[in-house]
């Protein structure tokens, strides 16, 4: 294969995946690590990528970037749904407990099948039971205000146009005093050694907060988001009890995960 033939192949797969290993692209095209960087290099110099620690990014991919919640929801719907479904997995039916969901697409999704399976299935024996869910994002409170067998709570705060959440110190304080079974949290970047990370601080602290609250911590990450830095961190990889994603991560972002303890299920 050409140079300029296997460039636009690796050009493509950044376009498509968001992000590439060096290793991964010397296994593929079964070339050597040095070959790797010089397309890298050729590509960067061109403007079509942006060359990070072990690989390199979509050319438009900065720390900062960040999309809005309408627009994440229309992208990999396929892949969201299949870890939403595993995640709803994890929630026993008909019976009593506590969640809470964070704000992000994937998680929308989780909601939206929580709704659909309660509607459909039948109360807890009568007794009364609830499933208490709570959550800072305004189109997940939309979906699940009126169904039947979840009690709904919102933590307040000031809320961003841009991901429909509320944020800031109340909302952090909020966040402090609960304890829920199970928090299942999104992510713009899951890598090995900067951990999970979002572009606003504000949402951070958020996050952060709804990580050190609950008992458990389940991440819904599609596989964009594997390997992938932004500005700044909300917690480590060692926080973390379970990742649904929706393909293998890397083999140094698997590693790491192992390390940490972490189990990782592929939807």
């Amino acid at each position: 294969m050409f140079a300029e033939e296997r460039q636009q192949k690796i050009a493509e797969l950044v376009a498509g995946t968001g992000r590439v290993s060096v290793t991964m692209l010397a296994e593929r095209f079964r070339i050597t690590t040095e070959t790797v960087r010089r397309d890298l290099a050729a590509l960067e110099t061109t403007g079509t990528v942006r060359r990070v620690h072990g690989g390199a990014v979509a050319a438009d991919r900065f720390s900062t970037t960040e999309e809005s919640i309408i627009e994440r929801t229309i992208q990999r719907p396929d892949q969201k749904m299949r870890i939403a479904q595993a995640a709803l997995a994890l929630i026993p039916q008909g019976t009593s407990g506590s969640i809470l969901l964070d704000a992000g697409s994937t998680t929308e999704a989780l909601a939206d099948l929580l709704s659909r399976r309660a509607a459909v299935e039948p109360s807890a024996g009568g007794s009364g039971a609830e499933l208490v869910v709570i959550t800072h994002a305004v189109p997940i409170a939309a979906k699940l205000s009126s169904a039947p067998g979840i009690a709904l709570q919102i933590l307040g705060g000031r809320v961003r146009g841009l991901t429909q959440a509320a944020v800031g110190q109340s909302t952090v304080e909020a966040a402090q005093r609960m304890r829920p079974d199970i928090a299942f949290i999104g992510t713009n970047g899951i890598h090995p050694t900067f951990g999970l990370s979002t572009p606003d601080p504000e949402e951070a602290a958020v996050k952060a907060a709804f990580v050190h609250s609950a008992r458990r911590i389940v991440v819904l990450a599609d596989s964009s988001k594997l390997d992938a830095e932004t500005l700044v961190q909300f917690a480590s990889l060692k926080d973390l009890d379970t990742l649904i994603t929706d393909s293998e991560p890397s083999p140094e972002l698997a590693a790491a995960l192992t390390e940490a303890g972490v189990d990782v299920v592929i939807a």
